[in-house]
């Protein structure tokens, strides 16, 4: 799935994962950190530390030593008075209540035992939820210790995490800030890479055959992402002029060589009838072909193939004709749905492709097996031949141009090894594809689809 995401998405993909892992390890961290310490929430001294304060105020000789005793453990947290025989509370059954009061019993469990009370802070004045419900908001508490000395202990605890002054806590902020900071350079960043997709998308729609449309500029973007852009409509201009140089050149040699080419057979006409007659023609005819190869196959490139309706059945059924009547061992078969295949491309290019698949099948295989089947998408040729096959290994180089399996470079032992080349370039130009296998024979099998077309 995620081979399927842009670079944008991707990158966008990262700094949603990174805020979130960001704020659920904050949230973990603020939580821990405001939590309970050996089973005891933070509002309050821990009970050891309440059981210590109780020992020292009923220790103390005078009031000056609990004035410094109280000033001494109170703090931001929680406050500490000593009052004389203040009322014990009922503590709430809640429990919150019932562990902190187990803790606290025990606690003072070890010094003689104090009777206490557990409340919320009775000066609160509204109903508030007992703590570790909410972190937000602030829950107060009150406890009171009824001391030795008759005197009652309260010590009135604030379960205040950090907050501000909105009663959030801090970071919240800085958390949400950096949450809208990370979208808006989301936003900028899918901004910036925008260049970057309408490039592929220009370049996947190159037409060579036409004037080259170049892609406009953005001056938003950053500077390596215009280089590039300027880059690519130079490069555009430059492949456009060496293949308008390039095509025609091959027209002109092209026109040359068929001028010199018919002279020549006209001067061929005048030796006298035999061998050497009949293979100069064919020699002539051979160079003629090869030429048409070439220029088809360049024409294929450049994107100058003439688009038409084909009845692709027809073509295949022309092509098997031309060969029976010379007596060739050629064969078609063809499915009852073939007839309806009409394949968008050029009908030239076209028939070359099934001329030079069969005539390679009865030069080097003896002999040629085709079959044209149609499914709701594609149409599928199918020749296969009896000959010695081709190795796996050497299938992709066959569809590279002036490759032979045959390697003596004889003329009589096979053509230029430009066919299947010329082969898989037309195909490629119709959207097509060219596949080698075994053949049922033993033979070679080459598989031609073209996409249908479709009103």
């Amino acid at each position: 799935m995620i081979t399927r995401l842009t670079f944008a998405s991707r990158l966008g993909l990262i700094v949603v994962l990174s805020l979130i892992v960001a704020w659920i390890g904050s949230t973990a961290i603020f939580y821990i950190a405001t939590g309970r310490e050996d089973g005891e929430s933070r509002p309050l001294p821990l009970p050891r530390q309440i059981a210590a304060i109780v020992q020292l105020l009923e220790q103390a000789k005078d009031s000056n030593e609990r004035s410094l005793i109280i000033r001494a453990v109170s703090s931001q947290k929680f406050s500490v008075k000593l009052v004389s025989a203040l009322p014990l509370l009922q503590t709430p059954e809640a429990r919150p209540f019932e562990l902190r009061a187990r803790l606290l019993q025990k606690a003072l469990g070890e010094i003689g035992g104090r009777p206490f009370s557990l409340t919320f802070d009775a000066q609160g004045g509204h109903d508030k939820r007992p703590p570790q419900f909410s972190y937000l908001s602030p829950t107060d508490l009150e406890l009171r210790v009824r001391l030795s000395t008759g005197e009652t202990l309260i010590i009135q605890g604030y379960h205040r995490p950090t907050t501000n002054v909105y009663g959030m806590p801090i970071g919240f902020i800085a958390g949400l800030v950096g949450t809208l900071t990370g979208l808006i350079a989301l936003i900028i960043m899918h901004r910036q890479t925008r260049p970057l997709a309408r490039l592929a998308a220009r370049v996947d729609q190159i037409d060579f055959s036409g004037l080259p449309t170049q892609l406009p500029e953005t001056r938003s973007a950053a500077p390596e992402i215009r280089q590039l852009i300027g880059a690519f409509n130079r490069l555009q201009s430059r492949l456009a002029q060496l293949l308008r140089a390039r095509m025609a050149m091959l027209g002109g040699i092209s026109h040359d060589v068929r001028t010199f080419a018919t002279r020549l057979r006209l001067r061929v006409d005048h030796i006298p009838e035999g061998l050497d007659r009949e293979r100069a023609i064919a020699d002539i005819d051979d160079m003629i072909h090869l030429l048409d190869d070439a220029l088809l196959a360049s024409r294929a490139g450049a994107g100058e193939l003439v688009e038409e309706l084909v009845e692709f059945g027809q073509v295949v059924r022309a092509e098997v004709d031309d060969r029976s009547a010379e007596q060739a061992h050629v064969h078609l078969r063809s499915a009852a749905r073939h007839e309806e295949a009409v394949v968008l491309g050029d009908r030239l290019a076209l028939r070359r492709v099934v001329a030079n698949l069969i005539d390679n099948a009865l030069q080097y295989g003896k002999a040629a097996h085709v079959q044209v089947d149609a499914t709701d998408k594609s149409v599928c040729l199918t020749v296969d031949d009896e000959g010695p096959g081709i190795p796996p290994e050497q299938r992709d180089a066959m569809l590279e141009p002036f490759v032979r399996l045959e390697t003596s470079r004889n003329r009589r032992t096979g053509g230029a090894g430009l066919g299947l080349a010329v082969v898989r370039s037309l195909v490629e130009a119709h959207g097509g594809v060219v596949n080698i296998s075994d053949a049922p024979t033993g033979g070679a099998r080459f598989t031609v689809s073209l996409p249908l077309f479709h009103a």
